[in-house]
Parts: structure tokens; sequence; C-alpha cells
């Protein structure tokens, strides 16, 4: 198993395992509203029944204990009458809830609205609870209490703080741990470049100690074994890079790209073609020995994803609208599934048996970072082929531009 896949399996159980603790406390968070409520709905009908012996009583002893059972309960509640008049109310908002003499007497403040909203809104929480007083019937309507509402309402606050901190402690975990890679990656790299000086200064010697022994100026094997060592040069450039903002300078992009296509296609199987097309006037600002790597990525990926026999075609074209210039990388291999468009960008992520899968993840990265550009799998189909996109600054436009 690859890291990526690896990867993706933890943040699967990661996610189940949230899924089932989220679960967890909202089934035991509604079993205890189920119990408080079945509670509740009790004193309500015990307020019921003691309003009703209060109401029906003459017994001033038994009158006093009504009374006492009456007040110790504290569901908020209102009494109506068959026309669903309000006769009575309890625990509700003290500052409105004066009915109109007890405010003309109290000089209080009487809502009328306020019970009208109260009572439908306890009409839509639960049943009423149904008593005679008199041989007329009179309805009960309640609504949970505070504490059973803030219970509701506690495991949603409680799994969004958890959420909250998990994702806080996440991202800084994360961007603990990518600058520690980066500070290990960056080390490794300019390690590299450095070890990779001294044996390419002895190759360039050796080479042309060659030329002057056995009078071999003009070999080709002896021209492609010197650019050789000049692509090892670049390469160990580009490690010596890494880290560092690099300069960019405005170049043709059209004869950049065909100077490394050159190099590139005589060093891969003669069964794979080559074409190029495209507008030679385009200029960007560009890295080139960043921007080779770039290339030399998405060349070798087309390269790996042929089969036998196959093309790979080089476009170069412009948006005047955008001011963008376009390098279209297509070849006719075994092609990308669509869900896997974002995918072949990720570190670790390969299809291959051999391979660490950090080509395209370093391709984008140099884009993205190092040249304010973009590469994306513009088009692909599988068992026909795949389009990679680089997307690049116009600078020629913006030249002329400022001289007009």
């Amino acid at each position: 198993m690859n890291p990526y896949q690896q990867k993706k399996r933890w943040k699967y159980l990661l996610l189940a395992f949230a899924v089932v603790i989220a679960s967890g406390s909202l089934f035991y968070t509604s079993y205890l509203v189920r119990n408080i409520s079945k509670s509740e709905r009790t004193r309500a009908q015990v307020w019921a029944m003691s309003m009703r012996q209060l109401l029906n009583s003459d017994d001033d002893d038994f009158f006093n204990y009504v009374i006492a059972v009456r007040d110790s309960l504290t569901v908020p509640a209102i009494i109506t009458d068959e026309k669903g008049e309000i006769i009575l109310q309890r625990g509700l908002d003290t500052t409105k809830a004066y009915t109109k003499l007890e405010a003309e007497y109290k000089k209080k403040k009487y809502d009328p609205a306020y019970f009208k909203e109260e009572l439908n809104y306890m009409k839509g929480q639960h049943p009423p609870i149904k008593f005679k007083v008199l041989g007329d019937d009179n309805y009960v309507y309640y609504k949970d209490s505070a504490l059973l509402t803030q219970l509701r309402l506690f495991p949603y606050i409680q799994l969004t703080v958890i959420a909250i901190f998990l994702l806080m402690a996440y991202t800084a975990f994360s961007s603990s741990r990518k600058s520690e890679q980066d500070q290990v990656w960056v080390g490794l790299a300019k390690e590299t470049a450095h070890q990779l000086g001294t044996p390419i200064s002895s190759l360039m010697a050796w080479i042309e100690l060659m030329k002057e022994k056995f009078n071999a100026e003009d070999d080709v094997l002896m021209a492609e074994m010197e650019n050789d060592v000049k692509r090892l040069e670049i390469v160990a450039d580009r490690f010596s890079k890494i880290g560092s903002k690099p300069v960019l300078e405005e170049h043709g992009v059209y004869a950049v790209v065909k100077d490394f296509v050159d190099y590139f296609k005589v060093r891969v199987s003669k069964n794979i073609s080559f074409e190029m097309t495209g507008n030679p006037h385009l200029k960007a600002g560009l890295n080139i020995p960043l921007f080779d790597w770039v290339l030399e990525n998405l060349l070798k990926n087309a390269v790996n994803a042929i089969e036998g026999k196959g093309s790979i075609k080089v476009e170069i074209s412009g948006n005047k609208v955008k001011n963008q210039i376009f390098i279209d990388i297509t070849d006719t291999g075994k092609g990308i599934p669509r869900s896997k468009f974002d995918t072949v960008f990720q570190p670790g992520y390969t299809t291959r048996k051999r391979g660490w899968g950090l080509g395209l993840s370093l391709t984008k990265r140099i884009m993205e970072n190092y040249h304010n550009g973009q590469v994306f799998v513009k088009d692909s189909e599988v068992g026909k082929g795949t389009t990679f996109r680089i997307v690049l600054k116009n600078t020629r436009n913006d030249n002329k531009t400022k001289t007009r």
C-alpha cells in the first residue's frame, strides 16, 4: 500500500470513529431528553390535577396542600377554557405575564400578544391535558422547561466546539509537520546538489580530455554525453534552488519548450512520436531549470502512460482576453478517470509499482509557488489519452500595453 492510500484509509477510519462518537452522544442525549420530557408531562398533569382540586375543594387544609404541590412544579404552563380564553398561567415571563386586571392594579405591563404567542408555541410542542372544573372543560398547555431546552441543544453545541477544536489542532499540527518536512527536504536537496557538484565537474573534465585525445570534437556520441552532463548540472542547480525564491526572466516560451522536447525525445523509445506546434512569439517570466523540471515530469508521465506505440503532442497557444499562455501536453496513453483529476497531484499518489508519487506534486508546486501559474488535467478519457495544461502569464502583452 502506497503512502497516499494509507493516508486515505486513516482518514476514513478517523471519520468513521468521529461519526460513532457523534451518534453515541446524540443517542444518549435523545434518551435523556425523552425521559425528562416524560417527567415534565407528569408534572404538568399533576399541576392540572392540583388546579382542579384547588378550584373544586372547600377544605382549607387541603387547599394549602394543593397550593404547595402546585408551586413545586416549574413547568411553564397556561390553562384555557373551552373557547381558548386564557384563565391562568404559570412560569412565563414575569415582566409581561400579568392579566389585564393585575396590570392595572400593580401598574405592570400587560402584553396580550405575548400570551397568544406562548400559547401557540405550547400547542405546537405538546398535546393539552384536559380536566373538568364545575362541569366545564379546561385545558392545560405547557412547554419544555429551560433545562430541557438547553439539554436538547447541548449535544450540537458540544459537537460543534469539539469539531472546531479538532480542526484547529489538526491545522496547527499539519502546519508544524509540513514545516518540518519542508526543512528536511530543503536540507536534503541542497546537500544532494553539493554532493553532485564534484562528480559533474570531473565528468566535464574527462569529456574534454577525451575530445582532445581522440580528436572527437565533432563526434555525435561525445556531443550527447556532453548534453547529458550539462543536464546533470541543471538537475544539481534545481536542487540547490529548492527553498529559495527563484529569479524569473522573460523568455520565449516556444523556444524553451522546444529545446527541452528536442533533448527529451531522443532519450525515449522510438515507438513514441513527438509533435510540437504553437505561437513562437509568446513570452513569459520563467526560471528555465525549474520550468524544464515541470516539462520533464509531464513528459515522463506521458511516456509512462503509453504502452507500446503512441504519440505526444505539445501545443502552445495564447489567450488575449485573459493575457495567458497555454501549454497543452497530450498523450495517447491509458488515460485518467475523472475522479482522479485532482488526486494525481497529491504527494505519494502513483499507479506505478516503483515510484514515490512526487513528480506531479512537485510540478504543481513549481508552477503555483514559483511561476504564479497553474497546471491541471484539462481532459482525459480512459483508454484514449490525457491532456495536461500549463498556464503562464503572457508578459509580451503586458509590455505592449505599457508602450501604448
